[in-house]
């Protein structure tokens, strides 16, 4: 672990003592390593999306898109929980730059459906590759259980009322 990520390398000012309780007092060494986990766990894939001209909104928008086809844009705003307008962006230029394609629905034609192209799927495929490495691993130090673990304390920080919706449950598609 990088220094910088080693929250016992520079101690704050605000840090409880060690060994001391934690009776509601905020959890400073915990919200420090996720901040630095996910700093560089999304820094694989920036790397990569870069050299589309792509950012973080364009990898959300297609790793939805390739892992649920079909998924409605109105499906995707509740996910994403972001605006139309900053959807819209986003999902033009994956559209633009034949990532992504829109089709009118199977059922009702005025609801338009997202897939991923060929070469939306080849992308969607390398960043996650790329992401699985890092989680591999990280998983790889934490033994037979890590996997488990892991996936318990993630969903269990996903707020209570998502985990019972299609939305807000990775486990339902994959």
């Amino acid at each position: 672990m990088p220094p910088e990520a080693d929250p016992a390398a520079h101690p704050r000012r605000d840090d409880p003592p060690e060994g001391a309780p934690s009776a509601g007092a905020p959890m400073y060494d915990l919200i420090e390593l996720l901040f630095f986990a996910y700093r560089d766990f999304v820094g694989d894939a920036d790397r990569l999306l870069e050299s589309y001209g792509f950012g973080r909104a364009h990898h959300r928008v297609l790793y939805f898109v390739s892992r649920r086809p079909g998924l409605t844009i109105a499906e995707l705003l509740e996910i994403l929980r972001i605006t139309k307008q900053s959807l819209n962006r986003v999902l033009r230029e994956l559209v633009e730059k034949n990532f992504v394609e829109a089709r009118a629905g199977a059922a009702d034609r005025r609801r338009r459906e997202l897939y991923a192209t060929s070469e939306g799927e080849r992308l969607a495929l390398r960043l996650a590759e790329a992401q699985t490495r890092r989680f591999a691993v990280a998983l790889d130090k934490l033994g037979p259980m890590g996997r488990q673990s892991a996936a318990g304390f993630l969903r269990a920080m996903i707020d209570p009322q998502e985990t019972a919706g299609e939305a807000g449950n990775p486990a339902r598609r994959n």
